[in-house]
Formats: structure tokens, sequence, C-alpha cells
């Protein structure tokens, strides 16, 4: 079983925790970098650890969510070796790791209900790259 890390800020905390148990009951091993409460708190510190985590093979993939899924996003996605797709319906979490081998999933926790982001979860999970034509573009997202 191939571990998944998870982030969050305050506003995606809750989802977070609907998502382990979600990930649990599905058989799913989990690394969680936070945070750990609804208090406030800034992104960054724990997209950048999931990334990090991602990017060095720590975790197999991500899940990162934050109010709008818009901060975390960008947070993940300063990372080389990272591809973060903000998805808010799981066809669109289809087309990340199809097309574009996505290897975390951001939510947007303020506007995304549980049974939609556990189906975005199911998903992006379960959803093979389709490599081929869409490699060449993968192969052209690093900054050289």
């Amino acid at each position: 079983m191939r571990t998944i890390g998870l982030a969050s800020d305050h506003a995606g905390y809750p989802l977070k925790e609907h998502i382990k148990e979600w990930l649990t009951a599905n058989g799913y091993e989990y690394k969680d970098f936070g945070t750990n409460s609804t208090d406030s708190c800034d992104y960054p510190q724990f997209g950048h650890a999931l990334a990090t985590a991602v990017e060095n093979g720590e975790c197999h993939t991500g899940i990162a969510i934050c109010g709008t899924g818009n901060g975390i996003n960008m947070s993940v996605n300063h990372h080389q070796g990272i591809r973060g797709a903000l998805c808010w319906m799981p066809e669109i979490a289809e087309l990340a790791r199809q097309h574009n081998d996505a290897n975390i999933l951001v939510m947007p926790g303020r506007f995304i209900d549980n049974d939609t982001a556990e189906k975005c979860v199911k998903t992006f999970l379960e959803t093979e790259f389709e490599g081929g034509r869409h490699q060449r573009r993968i192969d052209a997202i690093p900054c050289k």
C-alpha cells in the first residue's frame, strides 16, 4: 500500500478529517502533515511539507485542502516535482490524472460537500495517467 499525504489549513481541516475517515474505511494508509485544528493558520507551511514528502517519495501522492483550494495549490505547485490539481468534481479529478499526471489532489474545503469530495478522492486515486501525447506536455512543465 502506498502512503497518501494530507495537508490543510484551518478552513480545510474539517474536510481533511472527513477524508481521513474515508481513507481508513477504504483501506488506504496516510500521513497527516497538519494542521490539527480549526485555529487560524497559514496554508503554505502545511502545503510545503506535503509537497516535499511527495517529491522525495515519502508519500506516493497527496491531498491538500484550504478554503478555496487556491492558496494551498499555489504553495504545492512551487515544487518542481509537483503537479497539484484543484478539483471540485470527480470529472476534473479524473482528467487531472489522465491528462496531467497530477500527483496532489487539491480541494476547496468551503465549497465542496463531503460526498463530492469522497468521489473526487476515489476517482483521483483510481485513475491512471494515459501517457502518450500528454507526456510531452508534462515534460514541458518544469522551468529549466
